[in-house]
């Protein structure tokens, strides 16, 4: 039985219609390790096609070529809006195209403001509340990350688990801070806690980068709220002999680690310290910082600003 050259264009036609259909529903719908209860950034800034990628890598679409093909025809290949989705199922290709141009996060987030300054512990306490952080788990999977948790206002999912925290705000750190070696990261860390005025902080960090140079002891009394959660208004003489690594008083050099998360001004004074004639500071019970040439003036004020601070010559 012959066919003729229509039949057989029309048969090859439906082959391929149908192959191309049967591809099409493969491609499109989610694949087995969809990410459901999981928060996915998306950054400002990616091209439609890197963001294809990511969403391939974390399992969200089958095939990048696919949602770059799907965003382009619906039109939305410049609506893309950056931020955290929420999947509370997994959805198809199409799904994902809609949520991404029409900006559906998935859930109502929290505003939560991290000040500069926070330790690990402290940024876990305050997640405590969030049903599905675990605050050993943050603390564990956390080691070695002080510093690098960037403070900022950030909107949460509620479901937001604890490397949920840590993927969004490191990704921050890197967008804030940039590439920074760790000995300038320890530094604004104790920057953070030493000074409050950018300008104070600046003329700190000269000074310390000074003493670090010159192979003095740094002194640093911020670091005792980390070591023994006192604060350093609080301290006494054998407070400043504790055998810490971080004691600044007994070990010369940087502390081993950031001793909390620094701020975008702490970070920018470590990388750009002033040069002044002074050697000592202190600051007063109203958070002014008051500088020093020689070591008989930074006792006179010692008397006069820190009276309460009795014996820390």
């Amino acid at each position: 039985m012959r066919f003729s050259k229509r039949t057989l264009f029309i048969f090859a036609a439906i082959t391929i219609l149908i192959s191309l259909i049967a591809a099409g529903r493969l491609l499109a719908a989610p694949p087995s390790g969809f990410p459901v209860g999981r928060l996915i950034g998306v950054e400002n800034g990616l091209s439609l096609w890197r963001v294809g990628a990511q969403l391939e890598k974390e399992s969200v679409v089958r095939s990048r070529v696919f949602f770059v093909f799907l965003a382009k025809l619906e039109g939305k290949e410049n609506n893309i809006k950056s931020g955290d989705y929420f999947f509370e199922r997994p959805i198809s290709v199409f799904g994902v195209v809609k949520r991404l141009g029409t900006a559906g996060f998935g859930l109502d987030p929290i505003k939560v403001m991290l000040r500069e300054g926070l330790t690990l512990k402290d940024i876990a306490g305050v997640f405590s509340n969030f049903k599905n952080f675990d605050k050993k788990k943050f603390l564990s999977d956390t080691k070695g990350m002080e510093g690098y948790l960037f403070p900022d206002t950030y909107f949460f999912s509620p479901n937001v688990d604890e490397m949920g925290v840590v993927k969004i705000m490191t990704r921050n750190f890197k967008k804030k801070a940039g590439k920074i070696d760790y000995d300038t990261l320890i530094m604004a860390s104790l920057i953070e806690k030493e000074a409050a005025d950018y300008k104070d902080r600046r003329i700190v960090s000269g000074i310390l980068w000074k003493r670090l140079k010159e192979g003095m002891p740094l002194q640093v009394d911020a670091v005792f709220p980390y070591i023994i959660g006192k604060s350093s208004r609080l301290l006494t003489l054998d407070d400043l002999k504790i055998d810490s690594p971080y004691n600044t008083y007994l070990y010369k050099g940087l502390p081993p680690a950031p001793i909390c998360n620094p701020g975008s001004d702490a970070i920018d004074a470590a990388r750009n310290p002033e040069k002044s004639p002074y050697w000592f500071y202190l600051s007063d019970k109203k958070g002014v910082t008051h500088f020093s040439k020689t070591f008989a003036e930074h006792r006179r004020n010692k008397a006069k600003y820190l009276r309460q601070k009795k014996g820390l010559d």
